[in-house]
């Protein structure tokens, strides 16, 4: 059932009807039947594994809970050595716990999503070394949202672990905290203590908030339809046959699939928001106009930010801070340099980071590669910083000037369309095809000329991407100067208000790429 299809708005009514026209105290149960329901009708059977996962860490955080309270009274009357020592017991079996929920939730997203790729990857390097076989291959179905479901469930477990908040005894409120079917497709990626009261409390009706997430759903489907499906002809075109291209359609396809990408999924996460906030839930933001960042690192924190503040809690931290790690930082600081002793220790957890950010994106290399490209970028920033910084002084740069800072949005939308190349491509080899031929043929008049007009696209599709794309921009630039739009929208007088309400509205029924004239696109994230 994809966010955009009718029968999503037809479910969602239902689903919002019904929560309103009970008790406060039973709506949270309307929300996980839907949730429920939703998931069933869009993956049958495959139910059974997010239900094995909410069975799974509800019953490793009662464990963990149980330890808790057996450690509180058994270190009553003993002396200051001996809470320590079973202090030092209990948390290494916390630890085995923890790990346990941690491994045994992440053994159906490895095994679906990766078990082609190792069998495929190890038989590869059997050949090279002379090893005769061939191992299997399975063209496995992924559960819907799995990648997204897992994370959540890790990080809940590794709260508990923590002592963040004590794991919650009822089964069903965890079972909608994890299948919540506003965010299950494509994130955002919840944490429990963030979501989890908002879920349960059960909402009043209120027309305002109502009104502002129907408004933030047709803004997301506006994104989608309107702009990211459009761009997608023409990407697809480019891309499915780059062998024939060069020069100008490939960087206008790297560049549109940028923009496709960027205005569905975050045209995805409005949706999911605006249909969260119609029952009086708040959901993460994922994206906070990430092409005004000055770096790649700022990038990413505007980004798909539930998924690098989920890698930034749950990895980076645990590593960095973990005792057989800082002994290492305490080696190096003592052996090496100031500057080696802070970038190395950095870098070193950075590369699981990056590592893992890449093959969470799919079973493939190059999805290794486009984690391991920001992963270079970056360390290479960290290493060149002071080089550049001595040169900029003696140049007399200005580098809190408009002027050096605008340069540096320009490198890095360079740098994250590069990555958006390597992250549509089908593998390394098509993305050094295709790199190199940005190169050749570099033909500005195909802009002019019309020959963009064979790409199954015509002029007034790319006049609605060029006018979309514009108000995308003018939406970014109010909202990074601070304007809430949909509240200025509320505050104007009823007939203004109505004729954009109206207005977004007719632009998505009219201008939509949807019918028998355009292909059917589905959500890119919902395949991770």
């Amino acid at each position: 059932m994809s966010y955009t299809s009718s029968e999503y708005f037809v479910f969602l009514l239902l689903a919002v009807v019904c929560y309103y026209i009970i008790p406060k105290k039973g709506r949270w149960v309307v929300l996980l039947l839907a949730s429920y329901a939703f998931y069933f009708y869009s993956s049958r059977k495959y139910i059974i594994f997010i239900i094995g996962s909410v069975i799974t860490i509800y019953l490793i955080g009662l464990w963990l809970n149980r330890i808790d309270v057996d450690f509180k009274e058994a270190k009553k009357g003993l002396d200051k050595e001996a809470k320590k020592a079973l202090k030092a017991k209990v948390s290494r079996k916390k630890r085995l716990v923890v790990w346990l929920g941690i491994v045994i939730n992440f053994i159906p997203l490895v095994f679906l999503k990766y078990f082609n790729f190792f069998s495929y990857e190890l038989t590869r390097v059997g050949n090279y070394m002379g090893i005769g076989g061939k191992l299997p291959i399975h063209h496995f179905l992924l559960p819907l949202g799995i990648s997204f479901y897992t994370l959540a469930a890790v990080s809940y477990i590794s709260d508990v672990y923590r002592g963040k908040y004590a794991a919650t005894r009822n089964p069903f409120k965890l079972a909608l905290f994890l299948g919540f079917f506003p965010h299950i497709v494509e994130g955002p990626i919840g944490r429990f203590d963030l979501l989890g009261e908002q879920l349960y409390e059960g909402h009043s009706f209120d027309y305002a908030r109502v009104t502002q997430g129907i408004q933030l759903m047709f803004w997301g489907l506006f994104k989608k339809l309107v702009v990211a499906d459009r761009a997608a002809i023409f990407v697809d075109t480019v891309f499915n046959d780059y062998t024939n291209y060069s020069g100008m359609y490939v960087v206008v396809a790297m560049l549109l699939y940028t923009l496709q990408l960027y205005a569905e999924f975050s045209g995805c996460m409005d949706i999911v928001m605006g249909s969260a906030e119609i029952f009086g839930v708040k959901l993460d933001k994922n994206f906070e106009r990430p092409f005004i960042s000055k770096t790649v690192s700022e990038f990413w924190r505007r980004w798909h930010m539930t998924l690098g503040g989920w890698f930034r809690d749950y990895v980076f931290y645990p590593i960095s801070l973990s005792k057989s790690f800082t002994k290492f930082s305490k080696k190096v600081k003592a052996k090496c340099s100031p500057f080696v002793a802070r970038i190395l220790p950095a870098a070193m957890a950075m590369f699981v980071v990056w590592f893992g950010t890449g093959i969470w994106h799919g079973a493939s290399l190059k999805y290794i590669m486009y984690g391991l490209y920001y992963y270079i970028i970056m360390v290479a920033g960290m290493l060149t910083e002071p080089l550049w910084c001595r040169i900029f002084d003696k140049l007399k740069v200005d580098r809190k000037g408009k002027v050096y800072r605008a340069l540096q949005v320009v490198r890095t939308f360079i740098f994250v369309n590069i990555g958006m190349l390597l992250f549509r491509t089908d593998n390394m080899g098509s993305f050094f095809h295709m790199f190199r031929s940005m190169f050749s043929n570099l033909n500005l008049s195909v802009l002019t000329d019309g020959s963009l007009l064979n790409m199954g696209i015509d002029k007034m599709d790319i006049t609605v991407i060029i006018i979309g794309l514009i108000f995308i921009i003018i939406a970014g630039v109010l909202g990074e100067r601070g304007c809430n739009i949909r509240e200025a929208v509320a505050g104007k007088n009823i007939v203004v208000r109505w004729i954009l309400y109206y207005a977004l509205v007719l632009a998505v029924l009219i201008l939509g790429a949807y019918g028998f004239n355009y292909p059917d696109i589905g959500f890119i994230y919902a395949q991770f």
